[in-house]
């Protein structure tokens, strides 16, 4: 490869992590906003959860309800989720989540490769972590970039882009309700 070529090569590559840096919501965005969400107070308890993944093209791929138990103690939540998806199969999955501060969070789960990071402000919480799916007869690590916006009725939308090696492979978007109300 000749010199030219590696300076051109390693110039886009540069110029694409910059811009990719430089892009996309931040969660200090929306400070202020309302109605305010407090993650602990919204999961202590019990909650449920539709939501749906949809592949690259949009298409609709998978379909599922989570019940969700969460338990607070002191500055840590418990997130029991119990998932069953539309052709039968059933997941678990148990987060550990720890306050750091006001506005940000570090999340443990059996299948989240690291700690997870969450960052909330007004009525938004942005989680980014790598977790680890089943595929085939072994796994693959993807990328979330997960929002939860808190609307009026104690409604939660959460919608999650789902990257590898920075390419998308599909969007998860969930709706949660906090049971009671002849849930």
């Amino acid at each position: 490869m000749s010199l030219k070529t590696w300076f051109l090569k390693a110039l886009l590559l540069a110029s694409l992590l910059v811009l990719g840096g430089c892009s996309g919501m931040q969660a200090k965005d929306y400070a202020g906003s309302t109605p305010h969400f407090d993650l602990f107070t919204y999961f202590d308890g019990h909650t449920r959860a539709w939501g749906i993944f949809q592949g690259r093209t949009g298409s609709l791929k998978r379909q599922f309800t989570v019940d969700i138990h969460g338990v607070v103690d002191g500055d840590e939540l418990t997130l029991t989720e119990h998932f069953v998806y539309a052709d039968g199969e059933m997941q678990q999955r148990i987060w550990t989540i720890r306050r750091i501060d006001a506005h940000h969070y570090e999340g443990r789960a059996n299948d989240v490769v690291g700690v997870a990071r969450g960052e909330a402000y007004g009525q938004v919480l942005n989680w980014r972590y790598i977790l680890r799916l089943p595929f085939g007869d072994g796994a693959v690590d993807v990328h979330f970039d997960d929002w939860m916006f808190l609307q009026l009725d104690d409604v939660l939308v959460n919608r999650a882009e789902v990257t590898k090696f920075g390419v998308r492979v599909g969007e998860v978007t969930l709706f949660f309700m906090r049971r009671g109300g002849g849930i």
